[in-house]
């Protein structure tokens, strides 16, 4: 059971159950994520506003993502002796000013800088956030509160964004930045009443294990060296979550402008791909605890086929809807299933190659983002559709052919 009490590390009456302290560390993971991505819900009326095209909007996804790939490893490293409660809280708190400063920014200058703190925000939060569970939960609990920390992640592309898009459809873009910003105020307090002390002071070789050393940086950057299947996982984490993004950032034109779905519908279908991207996140992961390997072959092939469907099925509004849910299913069980295929690669050191994985998950949001809104100036909307559905079928091999003699 994860309802356990915890305690600060002087002894000071208990502060929250183990349940309740990694629910407050899910909900901001959730938060700092939907803030990441949020402008995937309301690029086109944002675009119109700022007088911008799509493509140059994208910017909102592509610099936190790139911002966030670099601090993750920073922070970790600068921070080991602060006590992580206070600097979850105080990224957090960056996160929802950051937030609130778009929704009030009249150029796309102020909320591109606004989105680089944000950046700063999502990389210290989940580098610091993810190995949180061993303090929190016992060992025998430390593999399914970790689950359900990273599940904040898929939460956040399955229902923050269709919530977003809701909220924008009923009071504009900005109500969105707004609401996103009073959820980061929020998560902060929950954070701060729910977790104790956690000192980052500690033995030496836990902090090598944060990366908070020298060693601990050679040990995350030796990892992939000398291990062939985390050496895949982050190719296979490279170009899945590129390939989806580069789509996926430019969904809601896609619904309206391909495939002539009427603009008042879109929250309604999006809520509808986050309902069946939970599903595929179940459904991929006792498949993926299981065969990490030919669970995310079949992701891949799935999320590859949907894209070039969507590509090929033109202005028909009923395929787009189709087409929406099964992308939705296809890609909800992406990050469990390579979280499991991390665990499988490097059970002896899970810590490092997930905190790798973030790095390029973070990153690969940023590329697919730019990319995506590369090719919709130059050539057409439909071309990131194809390039999507490209990056997804060229993970089929890597996914089938890595480590198959030892790996189910």
């Amino acid at each position: 059971m994860l309802d356990i009490q915890i305690s600060d590390t002087k002894g000071a009456r208990p502060r929250a159950t183990g349940r309740s302290a990694v629910a407050a560390v899910t909900l901001g993971i959730f938060t700092v994520m939907t803030a990441e991505l949020l402008p995937v819900g309301l690029l086109t009326p944002a675009a119109a506003d700022l007088g911008v095209s799509e493509g140059t909007a994208a910017l909102m996804v592509t610099v936190p993502g790139l911002v966030a790939a670099l601090a993750a490893p920073l922070v970790t490293a600068r921070a080991a002796g602060a006590d992580r409660r206070t600097l979850l809280v105080a990224f957090l708190l960056l996160a929802a000013a950051a937030n609130l400063v778009s929704a009030l920014a009249g150029h796309l200058a102020t909320v591109l800088a606004a989105r680089v703190l944000l950046g700063v925000a999502i990389g210290g939060f989940w580098a610091l956030a993810g190995g949180l569970a061993p303090r929190l939960v016992p060992s025998a609990a430390v593999g399914r509160a970790t689950a359900l920390i990273f599940g904040g992640v898929s939460a956040a592309s399955v229902l923050g964004v269709p919530a977003a898009t809701l909220v924008t459809e009923q009071a504009g873009w900005r109500w969105a930045f707004a609401a996103t910003g009073a959820l980061g105020l929020l998560a902060a307090l929950a954070l701060r009443a729910l977790l104790p002390r956690l000192p980052g002071t500690g033995t030496r070789a836990a902090l090598e294990t944060s990366g908070a050393t020298g060693g601990g940086l050679r040990k995350l950057l030796a990892l992939p060296r000398r291990n062939q299947r985390v050496r895949a996982g982050l190719l296979l984490t490279l170009t899945l979550v590129t390939g989806h993004f580069l789509a996926y950032s430019f969904v809601r034109p896609l619904l309206t402008d391909h495939s002539k779905i009427p603009a008042p519908l879109l929250g309604a279908l999006l809520l509808g791909y986050g309902v069946a991207g939970v599903a595929g996140n179940f459904l991929a992961g006792a498949r993926a605890a299981r065969s990490p390997r030919r669970t995310l072959t079949a992701i891949a092939a799935a999320l590859g086929a949907v894209l070039l469907a969507a590509f090929l099925a033109g202005d028909s509004a009923p395929a787009g809807t189709g087409l929406l849910l099964l992308w939705g299913l296809a890609h909800g069980g992406v990050s469990v299933a390579l979280q499991s295929w991390f665990m499988a690669a490097a059970p002896d050191d899970v810590e490092t190659a997930t905190g790798l994985n973030v790095s390029v998950f973070c990153l690969a949001i940023a590329l697919g983002a730019l990319l995506g809104g590369l090719l919709a100036d130059a050539y057409s909307l439909t071309s990131v559709l194809l390039a999507g559905a490209a990056l997804a079928l060229a993970a089929c091999p890597v996914a089938a052919l890595s480590g198959r003699n030892d790996q189910p």
